[in-house]
């Protein structure tokens, strides 16, 4: 009986008499077992699983095994039906305790070799006898540990008491700094030890248990009323609509004869009228042509000259929680101005905020956005190609260039001009759901590869001009395409990046990864991509880069900002009117030894740096001893500003003349005059956020500041003040601001802030129409403080020489030894030495001029009136 028990789980499914025999056994014995019990049969898969196989885990006087009741739960999960516990699923999942007792039956008591404790009374039941107690309190006590000698080899046993703690740390993408980690010693601390404060951490909490509690007092509740109800406000409208005749009485009225006496009498009159009109314009004031200059403004005489406010841009589903870090007007279609929203650096991460965008607005719909830019990142500096405004270039925060093609989608934007919407206009009734549900959105077509990007954020980005390109070298030669094709770009990693967007001579055809689509959570249409650059996707590397060793130390400049000298070709206005655009796609990169290098191109550059510095340095690169090229050093270094310079911008006017705002001033600079600012402004009490010169004059440009205020400033007028003070234009401070002239009589001023809000101001004809010969003024103005400031270098130069000299002088005449002092008789007689000396002279002089007997009479009688003299 007992052997036949053994092998009845191994072999019993897998004869046909076996498992005959054994089913019959089990069916006839299942009915004899009591209830709180239940006859398993598990295979040898499940005593392995379960840590219970006979003779080896169980045994004959070891028969008790305690499974948990979350394994068994797991098993049943994962096997489903042909678990060997499924008989008792219902059973398991009503089991009260965590464990069940699994008992071996060797002598096949209830027909197989175990059964499964149901209820927790028969557990214990079970578990009390004496032969259950003695067994489990000698599985529970440790057995003696049986020395093999190893305790000889271990002088110092060293235990871990407690579990090790697992740490994950994150750097935030703001930390731009390298961080070195290494050990340290506690005993070079202070007392002895290194303490880490604890501190709540806000995104770990740990849940609650509910419990019942009461308390001794508790206050009655009372529900009150009032008589006052209140009124909720509701939006209501009205529309009106003319009153029209009916065809009876319009046919009635036409037959009147009052009616074509009337028509008679007047259409001679309407007549002539016209005829008037078609010849003068009879509406023309004959005052104000007779008017000149600015007195054309009002003809009442008051000329405005304060900014006047167009309109205002903002969307609260895109720039909620968003700043505005760059903008641009659209070269080509006017009244359409483009935004880069990036999330503010104050707002906590969890802040729920829409993807980072480059938002289209309009004049003629201030209301909704245009057009959509997707970006992976945030955009910190985007610009429009010179060559084909459907072009957009943009750096972003995460040190990647980026490339969009609107040219198929630039239709959206065409759309919302008033004069395609004149049709529109032709309906009697207005709709109230006139909204604008879909937004078009563009993704990008091109994005540089991550490796070979800048490694911190791109802060600027421009085009080079397509009068010329640069090799890799940096030297300037022939664009013989006449297109801009290259960019650069600057980062605070310490370079500037030259990048080339044409095909190369050998392409070859890389699939590309698929970028995850943006959760828009506003309904928008995704236009699909182009392939103008699809040779680039990922695959994008620089040129050459520009590294800006420091001058006299260690170490790189930090670069935020850039300007060169920006040669524009003679053509370029015809390609803007004719709008036949270049064909990026199928531009291609020509061989270099072709190309015809150009020695007039001005290579040089100014930079602003993150601490203030104004860089003046050159992209050629040199070569050493061993022919390997490198950036050169930078030729000058100024510190006029103490803090990060947010503005480097040339004069439209002067191509030598440019502004720059950092800190708590601004300074203008002449190229050339390596000496310092021509000017340089007082310390205002608020930062200097940005700066802009006005497009229409000269000596104008405008300023931004932290609280909010936009300065105007003329150099002609006031070269210490600003001649005007908008003060609480926004609440936080400005962040971005460019003029833009549509016609010779319509000049706007876009001012964004950090609030994510766009203002178009209007510009007065006080400060766009310039002054007779205002460019020649400010050539003259600005070579003046040129040449002022080399003669107080110079002058400068010379009071620290003679400065120097002096203290060389004081100090020759204390190593030098002490003269002796002269004697009392000795200084008496040298006197009446130099006395007689002088008389002698004074009779010579007498004697020659023919009065020396009238002056010797007259000393004599002098001399006998004053004896005692």
């Amino acid at each position: 009986m007992g052997p036949k028990a053994k092998r009845s789980p191994s072999k019993g499914r897998g004869k046909g008499k076996g498992k005959g025999r054994t089913s019959r056994s089990s069916t006839r014995a299942s009915s004899y077992h009591p209830d709180d019990i239940f006859p398993l049969v598990l295979t040898s898969a499940t005593q392995e699983l379960f840590n219970c196989r006979i003779d080896e885990d169980v045994t004959e006087k070891h028969p008790f095994k305690l499974l948990k009741k979350d394994d068994i739960i797991d098993d049943m999960k994962t096997r489903a039906a042909i678990s060997d516990f499924s008989p008792v699923k219902h059973a398991v999942l009503d089991y009260p305790e965590e464990e069940m007792l699994l008992v071996f039956d060797s002598n096949l008591t209830y027909g197989q070799c175990f059964y499964l404790v149901l209820t927790p009374e028969s557990k214990e039941r079970i578990l009390k006898t004496p032969e259950a107690e003695e067994l489990l309190e000698s599985e529970k006590r440790p057995k003696l540990w049986i020395p093999l000698g190893s305790e000889k080899e271990i002088e110092e046993p060293v235990k871990e008491t407690r579990e090790k703690l697992r740490l994950k740390l994150r750097l935030d993408r703001e930390g731009q700094s390298e961080v070195c980690f290494s050990d340290r010693d506690c005993a070079e601390s202070k007392d002895s030890h290194l303490e880490c404060t604890s501190y709540e951490d806000s995104k770990f909490k740990i849940k609650k248990l509910m419990s019942d509690c009461g308390v001794q007092a508790v206050p009655m509740l009372q529900t009150n009323g009032c008589q006052t109800m209140r009124m909720v406000p509701k939006d209501t409208f009205t529309q009106y609509e003319p009153r029209e005749f009916s065809t009876k009485e319009k046919e009635m009225i036409l037959k009147e004869q009052n009616l074509r006496d009337f028509c008679g009498r007047q259409i001679p009159r309407m007549l002539f009228a016209l005829q008037q009109e078609e010849i003068i314009n009879v509406f023309l004031d004959d005052w104000r042509s007779l008017a000149t200059g600015i007195e054309i403004c009002d003809w009442s005489g008051q000329v405005s000259d304060t900014l006047v406010l167009h309109q205002v841009f903002t969307d609260q589903k895109f720039a909620k929680n968003k700043t505005i870090s760059c903008l641009n007007w659209h070269p080509t279609i006017h009244g359409v101005v483009a935004v880069a929203l990036t999330k503010r650096h104050r707002e906590p991460a969890e802040t729920a905020s829409s993807p980072p965008l480059i938002v289209f607005y309009s004049f003629s719909d201030p209301s909704n956005p245009q057009f959509l830019l997707e970006c992976p990142d945030d955009i910190l500096a985007f610009q429009f190609s010179p060559s084909n405004p459907n072009i957009i270039v943009g750096g972003c925060i995460n040190g990647q260039i980026l490339l969009w093609d609107l040219s198929a989608h630039v239709t959206y934007i065409q759309a919302s001009q008033p004069s395609s919407r004149k049709d529109s206009t032709s309906s009697d009734k207005f709709d109230l759901n006139d909204s604008k549900e879909n937004i078009p959105i563009v993704r990008f077509c091109a994005v540089s590869a991550l490796e070979s990007s800048h490694k911190a954020p791109v802060t600027d980005v421009q085009w080079l001009p397509p009068t010329f390109e640069v090799t890799i070298l940096g030297l300037p030669v022939e664009n013989k395409q006449k297109v801009s094709v290259q960019i650069i770009t600057c980062s605070p990693d310490c370079t500037l990046r030259f990048w080339d967007v044409r095909l190369p001579a050998v392409f070859t055809n890389t699939p590309t990864e698929s970028t995850p689509a943006v959760d828009h959570k506003t309904p928008m249409t995704t236009c699909s991509v182009p392939e103008t650059f699809k040779h680039l996707d990922r695959t994008w590397k620089p040129l050459f880069r520009v590294s800006l060793s420091k001058i006299d130390t260690k170490g790189e400049y930090v670069p935020m900002k850039f300007s060169f000298e920006n040669v524009i070709a003679p053509t370029d206005k015809d390609i803007k009117g004719t709008e036949v655009f270049p064909d990026y796609s199928q531009l291609m990169l020509p061989a270099s030894e072709k190309l015809r290098e150009m020695d007039s191109i001005n290579t040089k550059f100014f930079v602003g740096t993150e601490n203030g510095e104004i860089i003046y340095s050159d992209w050629k690169m040199e070569s050493d001893d061993s022919g390997r090229p490198h950036s050169s050093k930078p030729f000058a270094c100024f510190n006029t500003h103490h803090w990060l310079v947010n503005t480097v911008q040339r004069s439209p006017f002067f191509k030598d003349i440019l502004l720059t705002t950092g800190g708590w001033n601004f300074a203008i600079w002449k190229e050339g005059v390596m000496d310092g600012p021509l000017v340089a402004s007082q310390y205002f009490e608020q930062e200097c956020t940005v700066g802009c010169w006005s497009l229409s004059r000269p000596a104008v440009f405008f300023i931004g500041k932290t609280d909010g205020s936009v300065e105007i400033w003329d150099m002609l007028k006031n070269s210490s003040e600003p001649l005007q003070l908008h003060a609480h234009i926004s609440k936080s401070k400005i962040t971005c601001m460019k003029a833009c002239s549509f016609t010779a009589e319509q000049h706007f001023l876009a001012v964004a802030d950090d609030l994510g809000v766009l203002r178009i101001f209007e510009i007065p004809k006080a400060l766009y129409l310039p002054f007779g010969h205002e460019d020649l003024s400010m050539k003259r103005y600005f070579d003046l403080e040129a040449e002022s400031l080399k003669d107080y270098l110079k002058r400068e130069e010379n009071w620290t020489k003679q400065k120097k000299e002096e203290e060389e002088m004081k100090l020759k005449q204390k190593m030098e030894p002490e003269k002796p002092e002269t004697p009392p008789k000795e200084i008496q007689r040298l006197d009446l030495t130099e006395y007689s000396d002088d008389l002698i002279l004074e009779e010579e002089l007498l004697q020659d001029m023919g009065l020396w007997p009238i002056a010797a009479e007259s000393e004599r009688k002098n001399t006998e009136h004053h004896p005692h003299s």
